[in-house]
Order: C-alpha cells, then structure tokens, then sequence
C-alpha cells in the first residue's frame, strides 16, 4: 500500500521525534511520525523525572502524553508501525512499515537506545536472501516451504500465526531458543543452527520489535553501538540525520528534544539545497 511523500519522515516517536516533528512542521514541511507505541518505552514506564525544567515531578507518561497530544494539536501526522526497511531511491528514501510503503527527501532517525540489537549470526550476511524482517511484507515469498520464525518481540507470536494461515510451514523458536542461533545457507539461507540441533529451512524471520539502524539503512557509520552524527545531527548518509539516545549517552530528554529540534532545522536546509 501507499503510505504517501512526504518532506520529512522521523523515525521515532519520543521527545527527539516529537521535537522533530514540531520544528519541521514549524518550517513549512509535510513531516510524518512513524513509531511503534509510545506507552511501550522505558521513558513512559518513568515513575518521576525531576530534571526537565518546568516540569518536576511529572511521570513520564504524563510527559510524553502532553508531547504527543501537542504534536496532535499541530496536525502532524503519526502512524503506528514496526519500520522493516529503509531503501534510498532516486534521491529520496522508501521507507516500509508493516503493510504500507512511504516517501520522503529526508530522514530523521529517533528510535532510542539500540545496543541490545546485536545482529545473529548470518543475519546480516542473509538479509534480502532469505532473511526477512517483516511477515507482512516477505509471508507470500514462502508460502508453502518452511521457514524459522524467531520470536524476539511483542508482536512476534502474532506474526507467526500470519505466515501458518498463509500456507507456511512454521518452525517457532522463543528468546531462550533463539540467543544462539545461527544462521547458515550458500547463496540464500539453507538452514537454522539452534540448540546445537540443524534445521532446514528455506527462510529465517527474526522479529523483534526494532530491527538496528545500521541493518535498517545499510551504510550508516556507527560508533560504539550508537549512530554516529556532526553537529548537525547529520549521518554518513546524506540526507539522513538522528537525533536522542540513537547518537549515544547521556539518556536525558532535554539532550534528546534539542538534538531532535537541530536535527529538523538541518533536514530543512538539506531539502531546501535540493530544491534549488
């Protein structure tokens, strides 16, 4: 489906986004917020934070709801959705997520902190070859073979179920199982190693409930686990920047809403020179 162009997609939909979002909507530009849920993160599960000026005491789901509820008030759009993929295309960037497919000149990416998304063995090697990240997108492809599902997020079961009922026969494998898998094949993926035990396989579905920034956007430079950024909050690759705990420490949501706020302004001029 066609999830529309857009001036600015941001990745993400915690202070750094919403701040984005704001500052680019603040500029004239059609910017849209892809997320998963907001409530789901560590910040809303806060009991108190005493360090955002103005505000002491509040909870973080009290903070981020009042966020959420200013970017509505603006008009800026938010979709809900796990981002499988991000693919430059002729000068701008594809983003998928879940079932619909959208189009911008620029990128701000927001996540949050990602360290615990090392990839597996093979994963990276397999992606695109019978490594997938999304059962929406990939399910048909393997209707009727066998393919390994690791369940690593929320939604994961759910996914599982989707690839049965499509006509795929479904080996599941849970966190436990999973931590060390190993994935193996020739020119595509041949195989699943999991509890010392080989099973043939002719696809691997890893679904977590994030998929990393670098395996998400092949090419960005990282650094120390974090997406590395200049001053402008711009990545090594033109035209997409970051923004918050993605570009490294210190997690605090003062540091993330300024960055998301540069990040924005940069992503403009970026469009601007484009537009020339």
């Amino acid at each position: 489906m066609d999830g529309g162009n857009w001036d600015i997609l941001i990745l993400g939909a915690g202070p750094a986004g919403i701040s984005a979002a704001l500052t680019a909507h603040a500029r004239g530009r059609r910017a849209l917020v892809l997320s998963g849920d907001p409530m789901a993160t560590p910040l809303a599960k806060a009991p108190a934070i005493h360090n955002y000026p103005g505000l002491p005491g509040m909870s973080g789901r009290e903070l981020l709801s009042a966020m959420l509820a200013g970017l509505e008030r603006q008009g800026v759009r938010r979709v809900t959705g796990r981002v499988t993929a991000v693919m430059p295309f002729d000068g701008s960037f594809m983003v998928s997520a879940e079932q619909d497919v959208f189009q911008a000149g620029s990128l701000i990416l927001a996540a949050g902190a990602q360290q615990s998304l090392k990839p597996l063995p093979g994963e990276a090697e397999y992606l695109g070859r019978g490594v997938s990240y999304c059962a929406t997108c990939d399910g048909m492809l393997y209707r009727g073979r066998t393919v390994a599902v690791l369940c690593l997020g929320a939604q994961a079961e759910e996914d599982a179920d989707l690839l049965q009922s499509i006509g795929c026969s479904v080996l599941r494998f849970g966190r436990a199982q999973a931590k060390d898998a190993q994935i193996i094949g020739t020119d595509r993926v041949t195989g699943l190693v999991c509890g010392g035990q080989e099973h043939a396989v002719d696809g691997v579905f890893v679904l977590r409930d994030a998929v990393a920034a670098d395996v998400l956007l092949p090419g960005l430079a990282m650094e120390g686990g974090h997406i590395a950024v200049d001053g402008d909050m711009g990545t090594s690759v033109p035209g997409v920047f970051a923004a918050g705990d993605c570009t490294g420490r210190p997690y605090q949501i003062a540091r993330a809403v300024g960055q998301g706020n540069i990040a924005a302004l940069a992503a403009d001029r970026y469009l601007k020179e484009r537009e020339k």
